[in-house]
């Protein structure tokens, strides 16, 4: 990314002293832009839609879209209208003449066009927008300047030059970039629209034919590109996805409460949020697992141990269907019963839809007899025939309908139904694992787990096939069990997804080993794996001491390089009493920004004690901050996926302990010390874990 020369950058000051100055223009084109995009929602608010809808439905279903049409359209008075320009030396797509003025573009959240037609900003998602984010000046796109501009609130106080056509201009970091960058976070996750670099572009407009999985270590920016993902591709394919529908999948819902305002802020309200939890809800969750019980639940394995319970409800027939119509009696044979049964068996066809499509088998081969001697039966006869009562007793008999809560319930309860269908593929000890404690007698009353519920949707999707989306981003993937992928899976089968996660941060005892085998689950095996590398969000000193887990956690994983100028507040502090780092709670809420005390889930209800006495207001993960309201204590075990510009990192070595090894553990502890933009304070009455100890005496 190169950057002008310091003399580019405005002088606010001067602004009034200049009344045509680049920047007081720069002003009046936002002030136009504002007043057009304010037209067009009122163009919209003023429809009539009494004479073109036909009934109460139309109308209804109209009206929700102009609602929502007058939401996109809102101008939200702290969010930059446009946050950029491009001058092209040649107007794209025309000829290269000699002389020939370019056009200019004001890049933004949406398109704004005035009373004309004529745009005056064009939506960042569109072609013409990508040079702001591809081009270089190796590679400068037909671009002669690119503009740069920074805000205080809604209101544009400076501008950057960059220009790429000029080989006499030295490349280097643009100011407002970095500002951006870094500027302190209140409130939930803000989009990057105005900040995204050409690696994370090149993922957020690949195409929607195709999968992609993005590994990226903390900060560099993967959950932001995979919802800028989403929106682009609402851009580009907004027909189709309108069909098919979009879909973000986070870990928890403190989480989704984090990110739910980045596609609103960029114009797309429809997409859906949900947790894994939520995709499989068929029953109600009421019960825990051991850490042994819980990975074999969710082994694909179990994918195979379900298909033969499913499967083992079909009996074959040993008497004949007789079919009465009038005088008549037309009789189909066992054996030419069983001959439809084993062909429908041989298409692996959900047992659901081959349970509908067995009555009418049936009734075919009756209408044959019926043909051979001479009738002319049609649709109509097959039909009835179909739903004759012994075609419909033969059907329950040989295809009896299957509830997948009662199958896994008893998979679940009845030992020797188990090691029946897990012969070969689950060991005795495996399968005393997963086997209830106490009898239950129905699905209501058992207490399921949460892995319990990923085997009632694989039994359902057995019988019944599960709906497909067009598109589903999954964040957090590193800690999905392989039956949880095929969950995921099945709601993308004839779609895409884009799959977000870190390696090293995988906290659960099923965490994915390689991104390959995952995929594989996922049912996406031809997917592209790209890797982000740059950090944008953690400070160099911070990132540094956690990559010093890297080794122990994630072998032979890129760490994470920062490319943030400000190297951030960084500090290890032994520590002897809560008080203590109440202390340093206060000390970093002086600063700008949020703060986050993250400690140990076990630790959390002394420190809340602790923050309590001494007057210190705090939320929960999950709830929004305030400017009178700062901080937020933060179990471990919720951290992932947050951020705050400062953070307080309570007692390493009990969030290594608070897990069942040593190795999730100290995954644990990785993702706890890079949730920090601004700076970290590390305290410890505790020794610090082996790994950290003697980086924490060096400094």
């Amino acid at each position: 990314m190169s950057t002008p020369p310091d003399s580019a950058m405005s002088d606010p000051a001067s602004d009034d002293a200049l009344a045509d100055d680049p920047l007081s223009r720069e002003r009046a084109h936002l002030t136009h832009s504002r007043a057009a995009l304010r037209s067009m929602r009122e163009d919209v608010e003023s429809l009539d839609i009494r004479d073109v809808t036909a009934n109460w439905v139309n109308a209804e279903a109209l009206t929700h879209q102009i609602d929502e049409r007058i939401k996109a359209l809102a101008d939200l008075s702290h969010t930059p209208l446009f946050f950029g320009r491009l001058d092209y030396l040649y107007a794209p797509g025309a000829e290269r003449a000699e002389g020939a003025e370019g056009e200019r573009f004001y890049i933004g959240r949406r398109h704004v066009h005035d009373a004309d037609g004529d745009p005056m900003v064009i939506d960042w998602r569109a072609p013409v927008s990508q040079p702001f984010y591809r081009a270089s000046k190796k590679s400068p796109m037909d671009i002669a300047l690119r503009r740069r501009f920074g805000y205080t609130g809604g209101d544009l106080t400076a501008y950057e030059d960059e220009h790429l056509s000029d080989p006499t201009e030295a490349a280097a970091t643009s100011k407002l970039l970095q500002q951006e960058i870094e500027r302190p976070r209140v409130g939930p996750m803000r989009d990057i629209v105005a900040t995204i670099q050409p690696e994370q572009d090149e993922i957020v407009r690949s195409g929607l034919g195709g999968t992609v999985c993005v590994q990226g270590g903390p900060g560099t920016g993967k959950t932001a590109v995979g919802l800028h993902r989403v929106a682009y591709l609402l851009y580009a394919h907004r027909e189709r996805l309108a069909r098919t529908g979009t879909l973000v999948i986070g870990p928890n819902s403190s989480f989704l409460h984090y990110i739910e305002q980045v596609l609103p802020a960029l114009g797309e309200l429809e997409v859906k949020q949900a947790t894994v939890d939520d995709l499989v809800a068929h029953v109600e969750v009421r019960g825990t697992d051991e850490a042994a019980a819980a990975v074999v639940k969710g082994d694909a394995r179990m994918a195979e141990v379900l298909r033969r319970a499913v499967r083992s409800h079909v009996t074959m027939p040993t008497e004949p269907v007789v079919v009465v119509r009038g005088s008549r009696r037309w009789r189909v044979p066992a054996y030419e019963l069983e001959d439809i049964v084993r062909e429908l068996l041989d298409r692996e066809i959900r047992y659901g839809a081959a349970r509908e499509a067995l009555p009418q088998r049936i009734a075919h081969a009756v209408l044959v007899q019926m043909e051979r001697s001479g009738e002319a039966p049609d649709d109509r006869v097959q039909d009835a025939v179909a739903r004759n009562p012994s075609v419909k007793a033969a059907v329950k008999a040989i295809w009896p309908p299957v509830d997948p809560a009662k199958l896994v319930l008893r998979l679940l309860s009845d030992a020797d139904f188990l090691a029946v269908h897990a012969a070969g593929i689950l060991t005795e000890d495996e399968q005393k694992t997963i086997l209830f404690a106490k009898p239950v007698r129905s699905p209501k009353s058992a207490k399921w787990s949460a892995a319990d519920a990923v085997l009632i949707d694989e039994a359902t999707d057995l019988v019944q096939r599960t709906h497909s989306l067009g598109h589903v981003v999954l964040d957090e993937a590193q800690d999905l069990s392989p039956m949880q992928y095929r969950a995921v899976g099945r709601r993308c089968t004839t779609g895409s997804a884009t799959v977000l996660g870190d390696l090293a941060q995988g906290t659960t005892p099923w965490a994915t080993r390689s991104w390959d085998e995952a995929l594989a689950h996922l049912g996406k095996s031809e997917a592209v794996v790209e890797e982000l590398t740059a950090g944008f969000r953690v400070p160099t000193d911070v990132i540094t001491y956690a990559s010093r887990l890297l080794p122990h956690i994630a072998p032979g994983l890129t760490p994470v390089a920062s490319v943030r100028e400000n190297p951030g507040f960084f500090e290890v502090r032994g520590t002897t009493a809560d008080a203590e780092v109440v202390a340093a709670c206060e000390e970093l809420l002086r600063n700008e920004g949020s703060v986050g005390l993250i400690a140990a889930d076990a630790r959390v209800p002394l420190l809340a004690q602790a923050l309590t006495a001494a007057g210190l207001t705090h939320l929960g993960p999950g709830e929004e901050t305030t400017l009178t309201t700062r901080l937020t204590l933060v179990p471990a075990s919720l951290a992932k996926g947050l951020e705050y510009d400062y953070v307080v990192l309570d007692e390493p070595q009990a969030v290594v302990d608070g897990e069942p090894d040593e190795r999730t553990g100290l995954r644990r502890l990785y993702v706890s010390l890079t949730r920090a933009v601004s700076g970290l304070i590390v305290t410890h009455a505790a020794p610090l874990p082996p790994q950290l100890a003697e980086r924490a005496r060096a400094l």
